[in-house]
């Protein structure tokens, strides 16, 4: 958890430093369908648990997912994961599940495999600022 924590708090420093940019950050379990529907856009954060995304991460898509229907068309999204083999697991379902709200991919995902290193955490911080200034710049 710890991880994903420092890997998301780059996340939002690299959206926080596109000028004008609010960034709300939350846990999977504290996020609901109207911060889905408010945010211009969405970075998801997760560890890989047993091939797949988290359970957290998997409620979040299943409390949301009816009810944000009609109101998140094509919202972009980036991806981060923190992975024990190659977190191609948990980015398939994450991206499978994304393509029925549907959301719309904005970036490459970043994988820490093996861990969180600072390349990886660099990595996180700049893939804020290109959700950030993609959505600022009205490209996504």
């Amino acid at each position: 958890r710890d991880l994903i924590d420092r890997a998301s708090a780059r996340c939002a420093e690299g959206a926080a430093a596109i000028e004008g940019t609010e960034v709300i950050l939350k846990r999977a379990q504290e996020t609901d369908t109207e911060d889905l529907v408010a945010a211009d856009g969405i970075a998801f954060g997760t560890p890989e648990n047993f091939g797949t995304m988290s359970g957290m991460m998997k409620d979040l898509f299943d409390r949301t997912f009816y009810p944000a229907q009609g109101k998140v068309f094509r919202k972009p999204y980036v991806v981060f994961i923190s992975a024990g083999n190659d977190g191609s697991g948990a980015l398939n379902a994450i991206e499978r599940i994304a393509l029925g709200y549907p959301f719309r991919k904005a970036h490459h995902p970043v994988i820490g495999k093996g861990g969180i290193t600072a390349g990886i955490l660099e990595k996180c911080r700049e893939l804020g600022a290109t959700l950030a200034g993609g959505c600022d710049l009205g490209i996504y």
